[in-house]
């Protein structure tokens, strides 16, 4: 199925693994890719020598395209980009817009510059910067998120924009990859349902949570650092809730400590980047330093597998996904129902070669 997707990054199919910190490593990254689709390496959560490792990892277990998700705001995203360039990596997509200087380098050097947004507004000023695409999600979606819903953001930035536009935000079927397509969209991104594959590196007892999830499972939170982040309801997540900002503050300082040794942080490094993840917000003491250390809480699940400890990012579509297909298996599976579902708009059109 090709769109203006698969053209731009050459890919088989226009669909897009998303960068999850501690999830979307070299071992999903390089099945999706093998499976065709667009696998995203998540570099928030490594340090700059364990990025360039791992790009290497990926290429040895590959040969398909695949991208790299950064944080604009971090402070070391020059020397990130400057890695991308050097490691001949496709694409480079942002979880928050890129400055316009930071586009201008990665595109000098023939990179595909991705970023993902939430507003029409910021597609249409990454747009004018520069941006080869965008990744617009809706509420759906898991992670950092915002309140309106795919189905009416998705048209909007297609209408305001004239670069490929990608869905996220409640994709996890091929039903739902022509629901995109219809909408104009060139293509899907999915993160909990690559979450969800037996190439995932998750531990089994997180899997198994998120297995049983029901939709009414998924709550949107701001409690953990300020921003709306959509999640599986946890006994973490209500004793957030529940805290004063003493509390929270005490509780945001240790696992600080935690994440500084892990990711070779100083304090004044960690505090400078929670303070870029405000965002013009009145956020408490404890949401900027949990806004540092988020990815530790992260940690705690994603990579040790305690759920009493750790968040479970989750989109919405975590409440009605029931299996754990391998990368290869799903992408076959939403490109054949996609066709089918084709097929059953247009009974009298001829097969797509």
């Amino acid at each position: 199925m090709e769109t203006a997707l698969t053209r731009l990054v050459g890919v088989r199919h226009p669909v897009v693994q998303t960068g999850m910190g501690w999830v979307a490593g070299p071992r999903l990254v390089s099945a999706a890719a093998n499976a065709g689709a667009l696998g995203i390496l998540a570099s928030a959560t490594m340090t700059p020598g364990r990025l360039r490792e791992a790009i290497r990892e990926v290429k040895s277990r590959t040969d398909a395209p695949f991208g790299v998700n950064l944080r604009a705001d971090a402070g070391d995203a020059g020397d990130r980009v400057r890695i991308l360039v050097e490691e001949g990596v496709r694409v480079a997509s942002f979880a928050l817009a890129p400055s316009r200087e930071l586009i201008g380098e990665l595109k000098e050097a023939g990179v595909v510059v991705v970023p993902s947004v939430g507003a029409r507004r910021h597609a249409e000023k990454v747009a004018a910067w520069g941006a080869d695409a965008v990744i617009v999600q809706g509420g759906e979606g898991g992670g950092h998120t915002g309140e309106v819903a795919t189905t009416v953001l998705l048209p909007q930035v297609v209408d305001a924009v004239d670069i490929p536009v990608v869905a996220a935000g409640g994709f996890h079927d091929g039903r739902g990859l022509v629901a995109a397509l219809a909408y104009g969209a060139a293509g899907v991104a999915m993160g909990t349902r690559f979450l969800l594959t037996s190439d995932s590196t998750v531990p089994a007892a997180v899997l198994a949570r998120y297995l049983a999830a029901t939709v009414k499972d998924v709550t949107l939170t701001t409690a953990v650092d300020g921003l709306p982040h959509r999640m599986l309801r946890t006994g973490l997540v209500d004793a957030l809730e529940r805290s004063g900002r003493t509390r929270s503050l005490v509780r945001a300082l240790r696992r600080a400590a935690g994440f500084r040794k892990v990711s070779g942080l100083s304090w004044s490094r960690m505090v400078r980047d929670g303070l870029a993840m405000r965002h013009g917000r009145d956020l408490a003491w404890s949401q900027v330093l949990m806004a540092a250390n988020t990815p530790m809480l992260l940690r705690a699940s994603m990579v040790d597998g305690r759920t009493d400890l750790g968040l479970m990012s989750a989109g919405q579509v975590a409440g009605v996904i029931e299996d754990l297909p391998s990368c290869a298996e799903l992408v076959e599976r939403v490109m054949a129902q996609a066709e089918a579902t084709l097929r059953t708009l247009t009974p009298d059109a001829p097969p797509r070669p």
